[in-house]
C-alpha cells in the first residue's frame, strides 16, 4: 500500500509540477521585469524547489570522456566498459546495489580512465525487471561476479564499493577454492562492511535491533502496475533514500536554504553544483525482495562470512582459501556507515595470503562517501590503489593450489551456470572491437 501512495501522489503532482516549470520560466524571463528583482527571483526559486523536491529524479548518464560499451549483461545487471580496448590493466568497479545507480561512482571511474581499462557494473533497477525474469538474492549476485570474472579475466583486478565486499569476497574464495585459472590477480575493497560487529554504527545497531520479519513487514512492498516489474516484491529506493536523508536531515535542510539563497543572489555556479549533487543523489532504484532481506540476515544480522559460517548454493564460503589474490582494504576515518575496522577485517579473515599481498588505508578526514569519491580520493587513495594494482600485475603469480574437484577440470561454482551464450560478450580486445559473442 505504501508504495501504491508513493505512486499516486508522483502522478498527482505531475501537473503541479508542470504549472511550476511555467511559473518559473516566466519569473526567469529577461523579459519579465519582476526577474530583475529580489522579489520576482526569490518566486522563481521558491518554485524551482518546489519542483525539484517533489519529482521523480531519473537514471543520471555517466557523461564520462570516454565511449560506453555495454560487454556484459544478464537481466538484473550489465557490465559497461569505458575507452578503447589497450593492454592497460583491467579493473572491474563493482557498484553497490544499495539504491542508488551505478553513476554514484562517476569520479571513481573517472580517477582510473587514463591508467586502467575500466569496467563497471550497472545493476538493473527491480521495479523495471519483468516478473517473468524470477529472483535474484545474493546467492545470484554471487554468480553474477563469478560469471563477470570469468568473462573479463584473465589478469582482472576487482574493487568493490561498500556492500559488494562481501559477495565479492565469497566468489573470490570460491574460485580459490577450486583453483580457477581465472581468479582476480586483486581485490580492493572500499568502506565494505565486511564483519559489522566490529565499531558498529548507527546503521548497524539500526538492523540488530529487529529481526528479519520486521524488516518483511515495513520494508517490503510490491512494484505498482504502471512500472515494468509490476507485482515483484521489492525493498524500494525510495524508503532507502527517507532512510540515507534522516540520518543527516539538518545538511540537507541547509544545502537546500543554501541553493534558495544562491538563486536569489544570482549565484548560478553554486546553484548548478546543487543541482548536479541531488540530481545523482535523489536518483534512486528498487532492491528486489529476496536480495535485501538475505543480505540483512547474512551480513548485518548474523555475521556469516566472518563466522565462517556463510554457504553458497550448499558450498562452504571460506576466506582462508584466498592464497593469490591480494587484497586491500580502505576505510574513512569518519565513515559513519562502515565503522572502523569492518573492512580490515577481511585481511584478518585470510590467513593463506601473504602480508606482501595484503595492504590496507585508513583515509585520514572523510567519511563514507569519501572514500571512493571526492579530492581526496583522487590526490590520496587512488594513487594507492594503482600503485597496489601495479604491484600485484607484476608480481609472479603463486602456483595453483591442488584441491578436490567435484567434476575433473571443470570449475563449478554453484549449481547455476556461471556464463552461458545468452550472456556473455567476448571482452578480449578484438573482441570488445568487434563487439561478437561467444
Amino acid at each position: 500500500m505504501l508504495y501504491l501512495l508513493h505512486d499516486a501522489s508522483q502522478i498527482m503532482l505531475a501537473p503541479a509540477r508542470t504549472l511550476a516549470d511555467l511559473t518559473r520560466a516566466a519569473c526567469a524571463s529577461p523579459l519579465n521585469p519582476l526577474a530583475y528583482t529580489p522579489g520576482g527571483r526569490a518566486l522563481a526559486a521558491s518554485i524551482e524547489l518546489f519542483e525539484r523536491t517533489t519529482r521523480p529524479y531519473p537514471k543520471p548518464a555517466f557523461n564520462l570522456p570516454a565511449r560506453e560499451q555495454v560487454v556484459w549483461q544478464r537481466p538484473f545487471g550489465r557490465v559497461i566498459a569505458f575507452g578503447e580496448p589497450t593492454g592497460r590493466p583491467k579493473l572491474l568497479i563493482v557498484a553497490p546495489m544499495s539504491g542508488h545507480h551505478a553513476t554514484l561512482l562517476r569520479g571513481t571511474v573517472a580517477a582510473f580512465l587514463d591508467t586502467h581499462q575500466v569496467f563497471v557494473t550497472d545493476w538493473s533497477d527491480a521495479k523495471e525487471v519483468p516478473v517473468a525474469h524470477g529472483m535474484f538474492d545474493l546467492s545470484d549476485y554471487v554468480d553474477y561476479c563469478l560469471a563477470m570474472f570469468e568473462a573479463l579475466g584473465p589478469d582482472l583486478h576487482v574493487m568493490a564499493v561498500c556492500q559488494p565486499a562481501v559477495p565479492v569476497l565469497a566468489a573470490i574464495a570460491l574460485m580459490e577454492a577450486e583453483g580457477h585459472p581465472l581468479v582476480p590477480r586483486s581485490v580492493t575493497l572500499l568502506g565494505g562492511p565486511v564483519d559489522t560487529r566490529r565499531a558498529p554504527t548507527a546503521v548497524n545497531a539500526f538492523a540488530e535491533g529487529r529481526d528479519i520479519a520486521w524488516f518483511r513487514r515495513h520494508c517490503i512492498h510490491p512494484v505498482p502496475d504502471r512500472h515494468r516489474g509490476r507485482g515483484r516484491l521489492v525493498y524500494p529506493g525510495f524508503l532507502q533514500l527517507c532512510g540515507f536523508m534522516a540520518m543527516n536531515p539538518d545538511r540537507h535542510l541547509s544545502a537546500h536554504w543554501e541553493m534558495f539563497n544562491h538563486l536569489v543572489e544570482g549565484d548560478g555556479d553554486s546553484a548548478d553544483r546543487h543541482r548536479a549533487f541531488y540530481d545523482e543523489y535523489l536518483a534512486v532504484m528498487d532492491l528486489t525482495a529476496e536480495f535485501y532481506l538475505q543480505t540483512l540476515e547474512t551480513v548485518f544480522l548474523d555475521h556469516l562470512l566472518p563466522r565462517g559460517l556463510m554457504r553458497h548454493r550448499g558450498r562452504p564460503v571460506d576466506l582462508a582459501a584466498i592464497h593469490r589474490c591480494a587484497v586491500m582494504a580502505v576505510e574513512g576515518e569518519k565513515d559513519d556507515i562502515v565503522g572502523r575496522g569492518q573492512t580490515f577485517a577481511a585481511l584478518d579473515l585470510t590467513p593463506s595470503l601473504f602480508d606482501a599481498k595484503k595492504e590496507r588505508h585508513l583515509q585520514a578526514g572523510v567519511g563514507h562517501y569519501g572514500v571512493f569519491n571526492g579530492a581526496r580520493f583522487r590526490t590520496e587513495i587512488a594513487p594507492r590503489i594503482k600503485a597496489f594494482i601495479a604491484r600485484q600485475a607484476v608480481a609472479k603469480a603463486l602456483p595453483l593450489r591442488k584441491v578436490p574437484r567435484r567434476t575433473p577440470g571443470v570449475f563449478q561454482a554453484s549449481a547455476t551456470p556461471t556464463s552461458s551464450a545468452r550472456d556473455v560478450v567476448d571482452c578480449t580486445p578484438a573482441g570488445l572491437v568487434r563487439g561478437r559473442r561467444h
